[in-house]
């Protein structure tokens, strides 16, 4: 059995730091540690032979910004790019430089001599072809979430990595935040107790929220490679709206688990160092986008988390609607027994409120049922009370202290930092195939289980379905 960790308010004041914790206290700026900062402010130039050229493979949104943000690293060089879209392949050059050659075809790419490192940022039915691809011809492999378009692709991603000791990292970028290094730090302390719970939702009340992305005018069978987009997928004539807006098909993308979930499951894995769920139940509909995409634009799933070393057995709840007439917006909150820790978009919040022992008065006129006892049952059960409790309890204060990224931080910047400094320095990287299936798995269950409308069982240790 795994032993509870008490924390006292002494330990938890020295995890939040020296700071008061009351209302209005200042919050606490987090910054990057000292080896990371040397990763993007390195002491002396970058060497030639330390140089890391990159080629980006779906030049789409993701394609653009994960460019756009490696490049941010230093020492990194785009040499070449590839999209099924002749517009994006004119646009890289736009903005990349003339000198960046394209190509439709994605083994052009890998068959170069000056590629050492590859971004895969295409619909997830592509994942496992291309990165397994790459990493055969001696690419390294930075590879957008959801790692798998199935569950049954996890091992083929698994063992690449294992044959060819390339490095494979999976583009879930909270795994590098220091928000969540945080996050990480104050569960291991003990500075919300056991946790029980944790629930998320991410909504949206937008048409792009929604995945309805810009068709350009001049989409055609001439300008798009049509046939490659398909690749195994179910052979269909010439459709704009499934090439652009392929998240909401299950024959390309994930829908809402693989686009939303799994940055939450690495989230979570992260923070608890967990291995996964054993249990999963999903639900979901297709309310008000009725486009004819198959993805639910309104799905809720509940996961079972066993005990493990690093935690106690915990439900998970989550929660994506695509039509909330509140505005969107999202939720993350860790509920343990002595306190809550709630996190957003850059910034992080612990409250203690360690439950207290009723007070006599409580007890006796509270909402309880020493009310409906008869006057003189009252009397004896007082006497008694008193009896066997001569120090009364004192109520527990509570504490609370916010944790903030300083402005303008980017934890995708921090991820890409981690990925070239695995291939340089030939060391571990932080979200390697092993976490990035046991990220996705339980994001695609609920896939199965909305589809199949049961319960599934999966064995987050030996990454496989339980029947």
């Amino acid at each position: 059995m795994r032993e509870q960790k008490k924390t006292t308010r002494r330990d938890f004041l020295k995890v939040a730091t020296t700071s008061a914790l009351a209302a209005g206290a200042a919050p606490v700026i987090l910054g990057r540690s000292e080896a990371q900062q040397l990763k993007l402010r390195p002491t002396r130039p970058i060497a030639p032979n330390d140089r890391v050229r990159i080629a980006t493979i779906g030049m789409g949104i993701i394609g653009f910004i994960d460019t756009e943000t490696a490049l941010q690293v230093p020492g990194i060089e785009l040499v070449a790019a590839a999209d099924l879209y002749d517009g994006r392949l004119v646009r890289t050059k736009e903005v990349f430089g003339a000198d960046v050659d394209t190509t439709r075809d994605y083994r052009e790419i890998l068959a170069r001599d000056d590629v050492d490192a590859v971004l895969v940022c295409v619909p997830d039915h592509w994942h496992t072809k291309i990165a397994v691809d790459a990493m055969q011809a001696g690419k390294h492999v930075y590879l957008e979430k959801p790692m798998v378009h199935t569950i049954e692709e996890g091992p083929q991603i698994l063992a690449a990595q294992e044959e060819t000791g390339k490095v494979l990292q999976v583009g879930s970028q909270y795994v590098s935040s220091i928000i969540y290094d945080k996050a990480q730090e104050l569960v291991a302390a003990g500075a919300i107790g056991e946790i029980n719970l944790v629930e998320a939702t991410m909504n949206r009340n937008s048409a792009i929220g929604a995945w309805q992305y810009s068709i350009p005018v001049d989409a055609s069978p001439e300008t798009i490679d049509w046939d490659t987009f398909l690749g195994h997928a179910p052979k269909r004539e010439f459709d704009a709206v499934r090439f652009f807006r392929w998240r909401n098909y299950w024959d390309y993308g994930t829908g809402v688990a693989g686009d939303l979930y799994v940055h939450l499951f690495t989230s979570i894995h992260h923070t608890l160092q967990s291995h996964g769920p054993t249990r999963a139940f999903a639900q979901g509909m297709v309310r008000y986008w009725k486009d004819g995409r198959d993805a639910p634009d309104v799905m809720m799933g509940l996961y079972e988390y066993p005990e493990a070393a690093t935690h106690g057995p915990f439900l998970l709840s989550l929660q994506t609607n695509f039509v909330d007439g509140g505005g969107g917006g999202s939720t993350f909150r860790f509920v343990g027994n002595e306190g809550v820790l709630t996190i957003n978009w850059s910034s992080l919040t612990v409250e203690r409120n360690p439950m207290s022992q009723a007070s006599l008065q409580q007890i006796m006129e509270g909402y309880n049922s020493v009310r409906t006892f008869s006057e003189a049952g009252q009397k004896a059960f007082e006497e008694a009370y008193r009896s066997e409790h001569t120090a009364m309890p004192r109520p527990q204060p509570s504490e609370s202290q916010e944790f903030r990224a300083p402005q303008g931080y980017d934890d995708r910047l921090d991820h890409f930092a981690n990925f070239f400094a695995s291939i340089r320095e030939d060391a571990p990287n932080v979200e390697d195939a092993a976490f990035g299936y046991r990220a996705a798995a339980p994001s695609l269950l609920a896939n199965m289980s909305y589809r199949q409308g049961k319960a599934l069982g999966w064995d987050p240790e030996a990454m496989k379905l339980i029947a």
